[in-house]
């Protein structure tokens, strides 16, 4: 994109807010953008701020963000902590409930250079995708919102997190909804994850055309890859991994024989039980809130004897159980050392040991558990020792579907570059449109009063047909999805000759654009 000088900028947005302070009363939509504005330049003023500090202030923008923000490109950022970076005892004080997703975004937006937003959080994951205005002060910001929230300090955060951007954070949620960057290579449930994040985020104002592209895009990567790979055959998920840890750390010949306790049953427990089936379980106790989801997995697992109990009679039943799954979404823990030190032992038949398998984020067993003598308890983390073997058929799969993603990655760089000719196609279409009503406004006059309303019509409808015919070529050539033969820079070229024959001014409308959009999102 071409660019424009920082002078050229402050000079073009002064005109553009002081003409309309001029013109017309100032409404409150004016002194929000002109507000937008100075806060860019880090000075803040109000609706009864004198001109001459406005023009301060916008001599400040000059100098800074009008010559930076038509610069420089937004980009796609992913500030992410995950199983491979971070441990659990981080993640589960940045975890976000599903249902603080949609404030989670808006409170994002309202950053000084995050224009859209995204938040991925699974038990594995905690990852932030944003769009930036400055790669640099997006990752601060975010970083000091998560800190913020998390009640962690910025240095730990720093610390584990990792920082992707543009192509290589479009790789990652591309990787991410495969399966490939999963604890168990292409295990489906990230794949609905990824699905529910962009079916709770649809309509919250900063969840935008950039990031929601990306979501989109990457639930179809998601789909190709294992449809053509198969990589999700045979692969386990982590509810599975828990079950297969579990069967490890029993005698065989308790395979069948052991007690066990499920708390919660919620989606997670559901995968528990399913797994359990399969390795020939045929009794489970199920503590939760409700029956009527207890009810629900009867239906469902019909060959297995599912026996409800209330949450007050959780104790009770984790003294009677030999292996104890926990998947809830308390964010305190059920069980810690002095819940558990008084339970009966278990029988030499099992082990000798009581099982605890957390598969939460936030932890529902406290690691002080491990401190009981006969006890152990296992977190997600652990499930590591689960999916060591049996990967080489998976990382062949894997290489087939890193292809795939390859392939994608340039159809959705291809779009996202495209959208660079936006503002250019709007700009002219605005052009000619101005060109269109103003000469018809003349013709109807020169016509006089007599004209009927038929011919009125039939007059507009000439001059748009003539205006929609003169610009179908231009704009044609103005448009790129990466499925012709036309390259990108092509495209860009056509755009800087028309922004040149036409003083289109297309690097000005994309920051006054970008201003308008920060302030609606933040109204």
């Amino acid at each position: 994109m071409a660019v424009v000088s920082s002078a050229f900028a402050g000079a073009k947005l002064e005109s553009l807010f002081l003409s309309n302070a001029t013109a017309r009363p100032p409404s409150s939509s004016h002194f929000q953008i002109r507000r937008t504005l100075i806060h860019r330049g880090n000075v803040r003023c109000d609706s009864s701020s004198t001109n001459a500090s406005s023009l301060s202030a916008l001599e400040q923008l000059k100098t800074s963000s009008a010559d930076r923000y038509t610069k420089e490109k937004s980009s796609i950022i992913v500030i992410g902590l995950s199983i491979h970076t971070t441990p659990v005892e981080i993640r589960e004080k940045l975890a976000i409930p599903e249902a603080e997703w949609p404030r989670a975004i808006k409170e994002l937006c309202a950053l000084n250079h995050i224009e859209e937003a995204a938040v991925l959080c699974t038990c594995n994951r905690m990852e932030i995708y944003v769009v930036a205005l400055s790669q640099h002060r997006g990752v601060k910001e975010v970083t000091e919102w998560m800190s913020k929230t998390g009640g962690i300090p910025v240095s730990q955060i720093s610390d584990h997190r990792f920082l992707l951007y543009n192509k290589d954070a479009t790789r990652h949620i591309f990787q991410v909804s495969a399966g490939l960057d999963s604890l168990v290579l292409g295990e489906g449930q990230i794949l609905a994850q990824v699905k529910q994040v962009a079916k709770v985020s649809q309509g919250v104002a900063g969840f935008g055309r950039n990031i929601s592209g990306l979501f989109k895009h990457a639930i179809m990567v998601g789909k190709r890859v294992r449809t053509e790979t198969k990589i999700a055959e045979g692969a386990v998920s982590v509810s599975s991994a828990a079950v297969e840890l579990a069967l490890m750390k029993l005698p065989q010949s308790a395979h069948s024989t052991a007690r066990v306790l499920l708390i919660g049953a919620g989606k997670m427990g559901k995968l528990v039980i399913k797994h359990l089936v399969s390795k020939g379980c045929t009794k489970i106790v199920v503590v939760n809130r409700s029956i009527e989801k207890v009810d629900a997995l009867r239906e469902e697992f019909k060959d297995i004897e599912i026996i409800y109990r209330p949450v007050d009679d959780m104790m009770t039943c984790a003294g009677e159980a030999d292996v104890i799954f926990t998947s809830t979404s308390s964010e305190t823990p059920l069980f810690l050392k002095e819940n558990v030190a008084n339970l009966p032992p278990v029988g030499a038949d099992v082990g000798g040991k009581r099982l605890f398998i957390d598969i939460s984020v936030p932890r529902n067993v406290g690691s002080c558990v491990n401190d009981v003598e006969k006890t152990t308890a296992y977190n997600v983390d652990d499930l590591k020792e689960v999916v060591a073997a049996n990967r080489e058929d998976r990382l062949r799969k894997a290489m087939e579907a890193e292809a795939i993603i390859d392939e994608e990655l340039k159809l959705f760089e291809a779009w996202r570059d495209s959208l660079e000719t936006v503002p250019t196609i709007r700009k002219l279409r605005a052009y000619a449109e101005r060109i269109r009503t103003s000469d018809l406004e003349k013709c109807l006059q020169k016509m006089g009063d007599n004209v009927n309303n038929n011919t009125k019509k039939a007059v507009e409808v000439l001059s748009r047909g003539i205006v929609n015919k003169l610009l179908h070529g231009p704009l044609q050539h103005l448009r790129y999805d990466g499925t012709d033969d036309r390259t990108l820079d092509e495209t860009l070229e056509n755009m800087h000759a028309l922004n040149r024959m036409f003083s289109l001014e297309t690097e000005i409308s994309v920051l006054e654009e970008k201003i308008r959009a920060k302030v609606e999102q933040q109204k």
